[in-house]
């Protein structure tokens, strides 16, 4: 039986595939970034200006949803 896995296409489709692995088990991911730059886009338009955003320390990301909640 083939259980093939699609590739992940987007952001999106990574972190959502993510959330679904990890909602209900407790896990926690935990990001050391050392001067992470990120250009950000006031709009999708080609012409959009950019805000920069810079990162230089930990970043922690909980998952949780109302049935982990509710066990808590």
């Amino acid at each position: 039986m083939d259980q093939t896995i699609p590739d992940t296409k987007s952001w999106p489709e990574l972190a959502i595939g993510l959330f679904d692995k990890l909602t209900g088990r407790g896990a926690e991911i935990t990001y050391d970034l050392q001067n992470l730059e990120v250009h950000v886009p006031s709009s999708t338009s080609p012409t959009a200006e950019h805000a920069l955003w810079r990162v230089n320390g930990t970043v922690r990301i909980r998952t949780k949803d109302a049935a982990t909640a509710a066990r808590a």
